[in-house]
């Protein structure tokens, strides 16, 4: 029953999150002029207000719904050691010994290395801020019997002061393990057990995971930003190098506003596809007749591009250029094909077994 209860909310407050606009600052994050944060000056800053600092504490569950919290004024005192302390004491110490910033996309993580993205590469992470940024007011306020804290997949740190112009965000992932509901519980008080008394308890994770400041995205753990909002940036980049090789070889003609970076963010199946494709094994005519041959609808402008008009004709594209649709020699039926093999041409070691030779 509150399984049902908590699904139909989050329904209702995601068909209310669809018809809320974007505000301007993260749709502007893809078109002005991108600058870089610092974030060895912004910790040599942030060391002046570190005992004055307001954080504010946001849920959000598996489906991206936020919620605001509540919390008791004992809690105050445990926030910035929580969420700030480890980061600052990082960044600081790291400074001393040599820790250098770099692109998420361009190397694998390593020692005294840490790793950085856009934000604006982040589609999910830019969905819950914005709950955060504009519909704040409008948020519930977090209650277990209403919500289920097992349910939770991740919490924000909004943290502020008044002489910083903008806030910046930690974020860590809330693990199972470290949840508990009412009634299934056991306390030890006053040296024996007593029955938990509490609607749900949780202990936040005090490593470092991540961090927004501003435009950017700090990374000190790669595992939590793919569980958290799906996104590996190693795959993505390897996709857009793709991208560029399919622009190269191909004339495209888009639908206004329309790109194949913007099209492809967010679809898992599409990105793993674009790493494995050679997009200069097949012209543009040899895509277009095999379009024709297995009765897929792709169409060419008066200038010969093809059209895209959506996600589905990006789709079909993909689909054709890595030869996903087939038609069966045997009964004339077309296929689409989810995954393939192919096979393998012999070696000079596999000669063709001829008996009594």
């Amino acid at each position: 029953m509150a399984q049902n209860m908590e699904d139909q909310h989050t329904t209702d407050l995601e068909k209310k999150a669809t018809s809320l606009p974007l505000p301007t600052d993260i749709l502007a994050a893809d078109e002005e002029p991108y600058e870089q944060t610092d974030i060895f000056q912004w910790a040599n800053n942030i060391v002046q207000y570190k005992d004055e600092l307001k954080v504010d504490l946001f849920f959000f569950n598996r489906n991206g719904v936020v919620y605001r919290t509540n919390r008791s004024a004992e809690l105050n005192k445990q926030m910035e050691p929580l969420f700030l302390d480890e980061i600052l004491e990082y960044v600081l110490s790291g400074a001393e010994t040599g820790l250098t910033v770099r692109a998420f996309e361009d190397a694998e993580a390593e020692a005294d290395v840490l790793q950085r993205t856009k934000l604006s590469n982040v589609e999910k992470a830019r969905e819950v801020l914005r709950w955060i940024k504009t519909q704040e007011a409008e948020m519930e306020i977090f209650n277990d019997e209403a919500h289920d804290i097992k349910r939770m997949k991740g919490a924000v740190a909004r943290i502020s002061h008044e002489q910083l112009d903008k806030p910046f965000y930690v974020i860590k992932q809330l693990p199972a393990a470290q949840m508990m509901s009412g009634k299934v519980g056991w306390m030890i008080r006053n040296g024996k057990f007593v029955p938990f008394d509490a609607e749900a308890a949780i202990r936040i994770p005090d490593d470092n995971q991540l961090m927004v400041l501003d435009q950017d995205m700090y990374v000190f753990s790669q595992a939590k930003l793919k569980s958290l909002f799906g996104y590996d940036a190693k795959e993505s980049y390897i996709a857009e190098q793709k991208v560029k090789e399919i622009e190269a070889n191909f004339r495209l003609s888009f639908a206004d506003g329309l790109t194949i970076n913007g099209l492809v963010k967010g679809r898992k199946s599409t990105i793993k596809k674009l790493q494995k494709i050679d997009a200069g094994i097949m012209t543009q005519e040899q895509l277009m007749n095999h379009a024709e041959d297995v009765g897929v609808e792709l169409m060419e402008d008066d200038s010969g591009a093809i059209i895209i008009m959506d996600e589905k004709d990006l789709v079909k594209f993909v689909n054709l250029l890595n030869e996903d649709y087939i038609e069966s020699p045997v009964t004339g039926l077309r296929y689409e094909i989810k995954s393939k093999k192919p096979l393998k041409e012999p070696s000079d070691k596999e000669e063709e077994f001829v008996p009594g030779l």
